[in-house]
């Protein structure tokens, strides 16, 4: 229940149970008054009545007028309110014709008889049965039953012990009321009977009370003395109001404590009396029959009541029966539904209970928060050790992660190694601090095994506003965790409405990159490579760019990332690979030695995960006339750390005679490590070293360029210093033992022509100081 409903609530219907304490105070000193009651003053006795008769009428249409009670239930209670009232008014004709006559007068009898049907069809508004022809027929039925036996048993047996004290009126007017009852039990059987029924059954069971006591009063009236007919005459009316009151009083609290009215789907005992009425109609027959019968015939009665009773028993039995079946179905159902709502490996909620609850919490207008988890490099974890290492460290991460929820918080697990929190809070800060617990917790090493294995997490929160579905607030939550990925993982990242706009962008430029492979927008310029040594051109870096015909030029740092998200990054390399060994081999038919010996292409992770990627390498170098030399393809160190696929791509690639060069080295966390798994000919020094080798006071930078220059030439590599852009940086780099270069400071990415033209030039084309 929200904070804006729940004082609407109890304001409407909380509060002391003012109707119910003065109900228990007029039925409590009507009993008083019968242990020290004075026999000439049976009008006191009649007081009780109408003022608990006005505590219920109060208590019942106060409940009734509360909004915040599902639309059934408020007619529900409204009604009985009324049918009190009518009872009101037949309470105050006795109280107005009180005497020490213990009959019943027509004025009195037709209203609480009205009062009685009024509140039997207030029950009937309720569901009672399946809502089918079938259904209702069925409830007919048993009323039938029930009505035809009571008008038997109130005609014959106590019609026929009817004490002369009481008349005709009394009698039929009794006699009415007294069906009337047992109709009405049936009606509230039938009602709580429901397991969906929407008023709570306790509260139902409660109103029972007041059927029973226009059934004792009807037997009373007709054959009871003078004493249990006045006791039972003043006396009902409180009791009646006294049950209305505490069945409203209960239906209150229900409400206001749990916000949701529930009910036990169990059978009611009132569906019982069709099953006494057949019997007690038997008893009724047998008891006729041997009276007025020769032995013969009497044996024929006899006999048919003892099938008819022998059938109701066999019913009994079948019911015993169904129910046993019932329960088992729905013991069996409830596996089911925990099967369908349970994550086997983890045992958290799956993404259907996941999203099913949030759901409800967003209908009911409860707070929700959205915490997605994504375990960063699981996938490497998961192909170097392998499933089973995987399967067991989700558990355990699953196990971290329900010791740290807590009350109120659901965790879960969405599918692979992706896992969610629901929290019942909208505030950031606390959301905020729930995240960073969770990544804290989860920072923790896990053993597996015998290994320990540490299982950083990427981590998107989305609090819920107005109008959020579920889908959209876990689509929110999915969008911060990729911006915590893009921002370096191990981090958590709340959702801004900005970021959707972004995620927007990237799809329509997607699409137009899409469109731009298939119209040759696209097109390659060429970042010299040069000997900083001799100044010979020595190699080029294929770059793709982009000329949208509406947006211009597009930079690369846009649509590199939205083709890597979307998969285009396949196409997108697969053209730039061919189209780039296709230049190299125009370049050499024009200048023969003087071209270049090998051309670099940039590869993504996500084309060294194809599984045909070395066939095609190998079907573009043989289509184009190159040998695997002639091409160096550069990876990112994150490439190399990607998993067991990647791995096993290079040392295909290598083997082939194709050389691979590192690139951007040292700004990774094991770039050492590498050097040993991965088969590296080249290593290219990333920008941020060169920009500061000529800085005295920056020596990190300093020191790490000079080691790189080291390490490859002991291990007989390749060093090329990357983004040069003065000739303090090339000299102090070519101090280090860099032989090879590249950066604006030699020249600019250029087109294919003026890229040749550099290859035709016969002396070196780069000015050495």
């Amino acid at each position: 229940m929200t904070e804006a409903v729940k004082p609407a609530a109890i304001r409407a219907g909380g509060g002391a149970p003012a109707p119910l304490l003065v109900a228990a105070a007029a039925t409590l000193a009507v009993a008083v008054w019968l242990v020290v009651r004075d026999p000439a003053d049976v009008v006191y006795g009649y007081l009780g009545g109408p003022v608990a008769l006005a505590a219920a009428v109060f208590s019942l249409q106060r409940l009734g007028s509360t909004v915040v009670l599902p639309r059934v239930v408020r007619a529900f209670w409204r009604q009985l309110g009324h049918a009190a009232f009518i009872l009101l008014i037949g309470s105050s004709t006795a109280l107005a014709l009180a005497n020490n006559n213990a009959g019943m007068s027509l004025y009195v009898a037709v209203p609480l008889l009205t009062g009685v049907l009024w509140a039997m069809s207030a029950f009937a508004r309720l569901p009672m049965g399946d809502r089918t022809p079938l259904g209702w027929a069925r409830v007919l039925l048993d009323g039938a039953t029930v009505a035809v036996a009571g008008a038997l048993v109130f005609w014959y047996v106590v019609l026929s012990y009817a004490l002369p004290g009481a008349d005709l009126v009394t009698r039929a007017a009794a006699g009415v009321v007294g069906v009337a009852g047992l109709l009405c039990l049936v009606v509230i059987g039938k009602a709580a009977a429901r397991p969906d029924a929407p008023v709570d059954s306790l509260s139902l069971r409660i109103l029972t009370t007041a059927p029973m006591v226009a059934v004792a009063l009807a037997v009373l009236l007709i054959a009871g003395n003078d004493t249990f007919r006045l006791i039972l005459s003043v006396l009902g009316s409180p009791l009646v109001a006294l049950s209305f009151t505490a069945a409203a009083y209960r239906q209150r609290r229900v409400h206001l404590r749990t916000a949701v009215l529930t009910v036990r789907g169990r059978r009611s005992i009132y569906e019982l009396l069709p099953f006494a009425a057949v019997l007690a109609t038997a008893a009724l027959v047998t008891a006729v029959s041997a009276q007025e019968m020769a032995g013969r015939e009497r044996a024929v009665i006899v006999g048919a009541v003892l099938i008819a009773a022998l059938v109701v028993l066999r019913q009994l039995l079948g019911l015993r029966e169904n129910r046993q079946l019932v329960a088992g179905l729905q013991t069996q159902q409830a596996q089911l539904e925990r099967l369908a709502m349970t994550d086997p490996l983890s045992g958290l909620a799956n993404r259907t209970r996941f999203t099913t609850v949030l759901a409800e919490r967003l209908a009911g207008h409860r707070p929700a928060t959205v915490l997605l988890i994504d375990i960063d490099d699981f996938k490497t974890i998961n192909d170097t050790m392998g499933p089973a290492v995987g399967d067991q460290l989700l558990y355990q991460i699953a196990q971290r992660l329900r010791a740290a929820a807590k009350e109120g918080e659901l965790p879960a697990r969405l599918g692979g190694d992706e896992f969610a929190v629901l929290l019942d809070v909208e505030e950031p800060a606390s959301a905020e601090a729930t995240a960073g617990n969770i990544l804290a917790v989860l920072s923790e090493p896990f053993r597996v095994g015998e290994h320990h294995l540490l299982a950083h997490a990427s981590l998107g929160i989305a609090i819920a506003g107005p109008g959020d579905t579920a889908d959209e607030l876990l689509r929110n939550a999915d969008i911060a965790m990729y911006a915590a990925k893009e921002g370096g993982k191990a981090a958590w990242t709340r959702f801004e409405p900005r970021m959707r706009a972004d995620v927007v962008s990237h799809a329509r430029l997607g699409s137009e990159l899409h469109n731009a492979i298939i119209r040759r927008e696209l097109y390659l310029l060429y970042q010299p490579v040069f000997d900083i040594v001799t100044g010979r051109l020595h190699g080029a870096e294929a770059l793709v760019r982009w000329k949208h015909p509406v947006r211009g030029f597009v930079s690369p740092g846009d649509f590199i990332p939205v083709a890597e998200r979307s998969g285009l990054i396949v196409r997108l390399g697969s053209w730039v690979l061919r189209e780039a060994c296709e230049q190299l081999s125009r370049w050499r038919r024009e200048h023969g030695d003087g071209a270049i010996k090998a051309i670099n292409v940039n590869v993504a992770v996500r084309q060294l995960r194809e599984p045909g990627f070395v066939d095609e390498v190998a079907a573009v170098l043989s289509e184009t006339g190159l040998l695997p030399q002639n091409l160096v393809l550069e990876v990112t160190e994150s490439s190399v750390a990607d998993g067991r696929q990647v791995r096993e791509t290079l040392h295909a690639l290598h083997e082939m005679g194709v050389r691979l060069a590192l690139d951007d080295f040292g700004t990774g966390q094991s770039s050492l490590s590498l050097l040993r798994a991965f088969p590296v000919d080249v290593l290219k020094l990333d920008k941020s070293f060169v920009d500061g080798i000529t800085d005295g006071e920056d020596r990190g930078r300093l020191a790490v360029a000079a080691a790189v220059a080291q390490l490859a030439e002991y291990l007989q590599l390749s060093a090329v210093a990357e983004g040069i852009e003065s000739q303090e940086q090339m000299d102090r780099l070519r101090e280090m033992g860099y032989r090879l270069g590249q950066g604006f400071f030699m020249a600019k990415p250029l087109p294919a022509e003026e890229a040749g033209a550099l290859m035709a030039a016969p002396a070196p084309v780069m000015h050495v100081a």
